[in-house]
């Protein structure tokens, strides 16, 4: 069984419901339409973002929110995944990381040189399924946010 599948806009309605579990289990308050809003823009084809659904097309049981970039000192296209969210009742089943294992090798072949994710120091479960996935801290370098809405 294929791990990933690339979301499209008929995919929508699976989406939805796992980006708002998601966000409600992050404590991150979006509405329904916000959440709309967003995935409006990402199937756009404006947006240099993708996202893929985990497990099974027709079920999927998670999600992956990857978004584009470009750096000059790390060999040009990077990636960061924004938001990365396995449904509560599926997790410690090794899904997370076959997902993240799945996702390595299709950024690859899209060039990408640097994957990057954000997580929550807190949080034990995902510092421990990054630092196997291969992620590393950076000692040098601080990320520092600007919302610029």
């Amino acid at each position: 069984m294929n791990m990933l599948h690339l979301a499209q806009p008929e995919d929508r309605a699976k989406l939805s419901p796992l980006i708002a579990g998601y966000h409600a289990y992050a404590g991150l308050p979006t509405s329904d339409d916000e959440r709309e809003d967003a995935l409006e823009q990402l199937f756009s084809g404006d947006i240099h973002a993708a996202i893929w659904l985990i497990g099974p097309r027709r079920s999927p049981v998670g999600y992956i929110a990857v978004t584009f970039g470009f750096s000059l000192s790390k060999g040009g296209r990077s990636a960061q995944i924004d938001e990365f969210f396995v449904r509560e009742s599926v997790r410690g089943r090794g899904m997370g990381s076959a997902a993240l294992a799945a996702l390595v090798p299709t950024l690859r072949d899209f060039g990408v040189h640097r994957l990057l994710i954000a997580v929550d120091q807190s949080n034990q479960r995902a510092l421990k399924l990054s630092g196997r996935a291969g992620f590393t801290a950076d000692d040098t370098h601080l990320q520092l946010i600007r919302d610029l809405s």
